[in-house]
């Protein structure tokens, strides 16, 4: 008995390190410099969606993308029309964009995708600087590559751009997902950046250096494989910086069902990233004294993080009789109150306030969800996320505003 009672208090000592640690990170999300375009437009850019079967959102991403402000002739856009077997490929040749054509039965989803475009790219004619991925179902902002282009002036050379919600107020899911990118872009990619640490690339909104795809290669061997590559960069003393102003507005799944499956698709690619890079990235933060791979490091462990918790809520409830309830009330209310301030720091809409009255209740999702995707990290079955919310970049302005 005593010997389980000292690795309940051990767990529970790891858990609640974790949790401050995290804490301490976000403060240093309460300063935000604002970026300040000086930079002549120089950098090419080669866009590359990765579509399957996207004809009722694709147009609107292209549309939005050929009215960035910055030179047309600096950029291309290409479609990966991957297994399409809808219109998806002639709405984006109609509106200008170079259609790469790509069948294939066995190695099917994005990465495979992306990798098969990066490659077709490479071998063409044209050189391009950097490279900017975008999912299909995106809106962009038009100072997007102004400021990757600015930030690759500086020698920066994989840059994650602010993720936004491109349908917030359709359902409590999608209300639920907006408040939680809100919190994380602020408490986490922000302060991360302040902090000169490795921020996590999002897989849509990237903008990578050619150099550094051609050094080290898309990959495909895990269902996350945008979390590999920065991973394998950070091995290599490459960081992820963010760009706070350049945003990508992202459809989210309307019913906790898409999202459930979405989620755990995230967390089977986690965990089986985790399994392969944890102690190398950890060994090599300790052996060169980089604090950004220890970090890296510790990122990699979130979902059995979010395990421990499920175990710790679960014993509470269990010996609830043994358990000081008001410590559970002062943290929900802490949680709200200090979650808020990220909503403030954003600017963030008042109704947003209301929805994180009910954001906890999504995020305890996540914890059989981190479980599913532990015991199913070694299956790499793409599970594709349908696409429905034909908006405009300019009826989406006029909602959030």
């Amino acid at each position: 008995m005593d010997e389980l009672l000292r690795l309940i208090h051990l767990v529970f000592t790891i858990f609640t390190f974790y949790y401050v640690y995290y804490i301490a990170i976000s403060l240093f999300s309460l300063y935000r410099k604002k970026e300040e375009v000086t930079t002549p437009p120089k950098a090419t850019f080669a866009i590359v969606i990765a579509a399957h079967n996207e004809e009722k959102v694709i147009g609107e991403l292209i549309k939005s993308v050929f009215k960035l402000d910055y030179p047309r002739e600096l950029y291309e856009v290409f479609v990966i029309a991957d297994n399409c077997t809808d219109r998806t490929a002639s709405i984006a040749s109609s509106l200008g964009a170079t259609v790469i054509t790509r069948y294939n039965n066995r190695e099917k989803g994005k990465g495979y995708a992306l990798e098969y475009g990066f490659q077709q790219i490479f071998r063409s004619k044209r050189h391009f600087d950097a490279f900017v991925v975008l999912d299909a179902d995106n809106l962009i902002s038009p100072n997007f590559l102004k400021i990757m282009n600015q930030r690759l002036a500086r020698g920066e050379k994989i840059i994650q751009g602010y993720l936004g919600t491109k349908n917030p107020n359709d359902t409590w899911v999608t209300r639920s997902i907006a408040v939680g990118y809100l919190i994380t872009n602020r408490f986490w990619q922000l302060a991360k950046h302040n902090l000169g640490l490795t921020c996590a690339l999002g897989g849509t909104g990237m903008c990578i250096a050619s150099d550094v795809l051609k050094k080290f290669g898309w990959g495909m061997t895990s269902l996350t494989e945008d979390l590999e590559f920065q991973t394998k960069a950070l091995l290599c003393g490459l960081r992820v910086t963010w760009a706070h102003d350049a945003v990508v507005y992202d459809e989210k799944p309307l019913t906790l069902k898409q999202s459930w499956r979405q989620r755990q698709r995230w967390m089977q690619g986690h965990c089986n990233v985790a399994g392969r890079y944890f102690f190398k990235l950890l060994w090599s933060g300790i052996t060169t004294l980089d604090f950004r791979k220890i970090d890296g490091a510790i990122y990699l462990l979130q979902p059995y993080f979010t395990m421990l918790t499920g175990a710790a809520l679960v014993y509470s409830i269990i010996n609830w009789q043994q358990v000081n309830w008001w410590w559970f009330l002062a943290g929900f209310v802490f949680q709200y109150f200090y979650l808020a301030l990220a909503l403030f720091l954003e600017r963030a809409h008042p109704r947003t306030y209301i929805w994180l009255l009910y954001y906890p209740l999504f995020t305890l999702t996540w914890i059989p969800i981190s479980f599913l995707g532990f015991i199913h990290r070694h299956n790499k079955v793409w599970d594709h996320t349908q696409h429905v919310r034909n908006i405009s970049y300019e009826q989406l302005r006029s909602q959030i505003q």
